[in-house]
């Protein structure tokens, strides 16, 4: 998690779950402390019962992060998209998974190229953050199935631990 949200959450580890599963889902906080998704107001009973924690804990920590300036600018701000990864396969796509050094620099841009010179659309790429997810990955779903050649190059990049193909 961010070292400022971190620190914030410290000393209330249910809340720290609280704010994870906000950063995980896009669910911002507004200055009331009231919880969306996207424009949809968001019930704290039903997020706690997702979760597993009191209902007063989401509420709370809703209020904690509207309330303090730095976590508002945060939170205020989050937004949530679809990833169309689960549904890929039904849609026609193929999904390529790459597990790497969560902090090299590169990655996306080596792969990426790779895709473009075998001439494959990219539908949408979603890139784990590594502050956010403890075993990142870099999702790309594709047009129509990469070549093997192209798998062959990109498995021989650098700093590249793992590479799945769906």
């Amino acid at each position: 998690m961010y070292p400022i949200l971190e620190d914030a959450f410290l000393r209330y580890p249910m809340r720290k779950k609280v704010v994870y599963l906000f950063l995980n889902h896009g669910f911002r906080v507004d200055k009331f402390g009231v919880i969306y998704c996207g424009q949809v107001e968001v019930s704290p009973a039903k997020i706690a019962r997702a979760i597993g924690v009191d209902r007063r804990v989401i509420i709370e920590t809703a209020q904690m992060l509207a309330g303090v300036p730095e976590l508002f600018k945060i939170c205020e701000g989050l937004e949530p998209r679809a990833f169309i990864r689960g549904v890929a396969r039904h849609l026609g796509f193929e999904v390529i998974e790459i597990e790497g050094d969560s902090h090299s620099i590169g990655i996306v841009s080596s792969v990426t190229k790779i895709i473009s010179d075998a001439r494959i659309s990219i539908r949408q790429v979603v890139s784990d953050d590594p502050d956010i997810y403890p075993n990142p990955k870099l999702t790309i779903i594709l047009e129509k199935r990469l070549p093997g050649s192209a798998l062959v190059k990109i498995r021989e990049l650098k700093n590249i631990k793992r590479l799945t193909i769906e």
